[in-house]
């Protein structure tokens, strides 16, 4: 009986470390991001800076609590 427990506890741990598969890991991944195209990074931060500009000023301070006061 105990031999079967262990038979089965080894299967499950086997059966969960190749159902993960063999997918891309993390460290895969932030290499992939770290070979970014520079020009393309550029043109993002542009992008970022431009959007920021188009955003307009706020005349009065925001008060969640105005009404509760």
């Amino acid at each position: 009986m105990r031999i079967l427990i262990a038979v089965i506890a080894v299967a499950l741990l086997i059966a969960s470390a190749l159902a993960q598969g063999s997918g891309k890991g993390k460290r895969q991944q932030q290499d992939a991001a770290k070979k970014e195209d520079p020009a393309r990074k550029k043109a993002d931060e542009e992008a970022y800076r431009k959007a920021l500009k188009s955003i307009p000023d706020s005349k009065e301070k925001q008060d969640p609590w105005k009404g509760v006061r």
